[in-house]
């Protein structure tokens, strides 16, 4: 890629950020697209994010993505805010406008377009997501988007469930998200009565990522033989051991690198007003594999 006077640039703020491979994804579809533009990452701690993102508007930069700590302090920092991404309470996409930068969450995109990817249907189905955090909460803002029937969110601390069910639940304007506490993962009566069966299960924790690789938040053989399928959130490793309990009874079981490759894929189209194609996509996903396998060796 050759860098020029004219190349927009683009990139990443958070800590740490060294270990991304959305460089990958934003200068491989530049490449494929034949746009003049770069993505690099920028380690910026806690307490420099708001000059941080002041510099990038003194410098020109033409949009950044934004990962931990700062999806949820930057949003009083920008010129405005998507209401998809205010509701959900995190912003992980800047675009440049007018008036500063305007702040859009790709997660929940990311998550459908995965979904979607895997011949998943969301709209009327039932889900249990397993989670309390930012994650499980733009998961479930992205199942209440796209129609799903019962989102249950079960998590250790209630009250987190709760939260999320209340944001969710006064975004969509009716009772659509319920809060559990983690024992109806393994009680079947419990989880019948809010979730039936046939449930998307949906693992929006840390439980499970490398190196801690052989822990589940669920190992009732029964919760997954209930199951329709299942998608993992985490990409390292490639089968966590909750995937590789959904595959042992038999369900398609998926991780989250194609929810990073299309929360990317969303921020490109923002950034740019392009529209990335199938083929285009696959080939970044192959890339993005082939990477991934090799920081595993």
């Amino acid at each position: 890629m050759e860098i020029k006077g004219t190349t927009q640039v683009y990139g990443l703020i958070g800590s740490p950020v060294a270990h991304s491979i959305s460089p990958l994804i934003h200068n491989m579809l530049a490449e494929k697209m034949g746009l003049d533009m770069t993505y690099a990452c920028f380690p910026v701690a806690g307490e420099d994010v708001r000059a941080a993102v002041s510099g990038a508007l003194a410098l020109g930069i033409r949009g950044l993505n934004v990962t931990v700590p700062h999806k949820q302090s930057v949003r009083s920092l920008l010129g405005s805010v998507d209401p998809l991404a205010d509701a959900v309470g995190a912003v992980n996409t800047l675009v440049r406008t007018g008036d500063g930068f305007t702040g859009y969450n790709t997660d929940v995109e990311g998550f459908a377009r995965e979904a979607a990817a895997c011949g998943i249907r969301l709209r009327d189905a039932s889900v249990i997501v397993i989670g309390g955090g930012g994650a499980a909460r733009g998961v479930c803002f992205s199942l209440a988007r796209e129609g799903s029937g019962r989102i249950v969110v079960a998590n250790r601390t209630q009250e987190k469930a709760r939260r999320i069910a209340e944001a969710v639940n006064a975004w969509k304007g009716k009772e659509l998200v319920i809060p559990a506490g983690i024992d109806i993962l393994s009680d079947r009566k419990k989880r019948q009565n809010l979730a039936g069966s046939g449930y998307l299960a949906v693992q929006a924790t840390s439980v499970g990522l490398y190196p801690d690789t052989e822990v589940s938040p669920v190992d009732d053989p029964d919760f997954f033989a209930q199951a329709s399928a299942g998608i993992d959130i985490i990409y390292n490793p490639e089968e966590t051991r909750f995937m590789k309990y959904l595959s042992q009874a038999g369900r398609p079981a998926h991780n989250g690198l194609l929810m990073l490759l299309y929360q990317g894929i969303a921020s490109f189209e923002l950034w740019t007003g392009r529209e990335v194609s199938g083929a285009t996509a696959a080939q970044v996903y192959a890339a993005m594999q082939q990477e991934m396998a090799g920081r595993r060796k």
